[in-house]
């Protein structure tokens, strides 16, 4: 926890805040603070600043927040993933939400089990708890626009083409196509496939709205390892 990420609900008045049981572990256990010292804090959507302890009592704390900068840049980035396991779904939104990648998509895929649709991960309160981990990892404070589509063909008929926007999109895939660009800063939609890539009729469904297919390589990576290479690859991190 690289930041006290304020939510709404802990506000109590002027420049008051309430730490909830998590933030006063990290406080107590981790930092070590004492009454008046201080830590970097931020408010959800919000600004980041410096939080100061005001009291320690009762299995309590409160600071006071005064904030003094905005929000790290956002990533120019969105990302169209195909949903991965579930086990690695916690993981794959943590690391795509410290990265800065503020519009995310989970989209079927044929090679995507349909067991994975059922399971608790994708439940919105879940996701949120994961996503909120990202920020506080990468003292940023705005929260992605994570959007579920469990129907490919829909989706990518009806809506990729506006949620995609400007910029370019690139479709990661193994095979013998032109190297993946690098260091970009200009937008770009980016579209990960399923452990063993997307189906030839998925690739061409995309190449329809306007994706490239590029390579990263000849080696095949899981998915968990793929993101993070392929973003520190393809952009130009603020």
């Amino acid at each position: 926890m690289n930041l006290l990420l304020l939510h709404p609900d802990q506000y109590l008045h002027g420049n008051r805040w309430r730490l909830n049981a998590r933030q006063r572990n990290h406080v107590c256990t981790v930092l070590k603070l004492a009454e008046g010292q201080q830590c970097r804090a931020g408010l959800l959507a919000g600004s980041t600043g410096i939080a100061t302890i005001h009291y320690i009592k009762n299995n309590e704390i409160e600071a006071d927040f005064k904030p003094d900068s905005n929000s790290i840049q956002a990533l120019p980035l969105s990302l169209l993933m195909a949903l991965p396991r579930p086990k690695m779904l916690k993981r794959i939104l943590i690391d795509a939400t410290s990265l800065g990648i503020k519009r995310i998509v989970l989209i079927n895929s044929w090679k995507v089990d349909k067991s994975y649709w059922q399971t608790p991960n994708l439940k919105a309160d879940l996701l949120r708890e994961k996503m909120i981990l990202g920020l506080e990892q990468a003292r940023d404070t705005h929260l992605p626009e994570l959007i579920l589509a469990p129907r490919f063909k829909p989706f990518v008929e009806d809506s990729l083409n506006d949620w995609a926007g400007t910029g370019q999109r690139i479709l990661a895939h193994p095979g013998h196509y032109p190297a993946l660009p690098c260091n970009l800063a200009e937008p770009v939609t980016l579209a990960v496939g399923p452990e063993g890539g997307w189906t030839d009729y998925e690739i061409d469904m995309l190449e329809q709205q306007g994706f490239a297919c590029h390579s990263f390589g000849a080696r095949i990576l899981r998915v968990e390892t793929a993101l993070p290479a392929l973003v520190g690859r393809l952009m130009r991190l603020p």
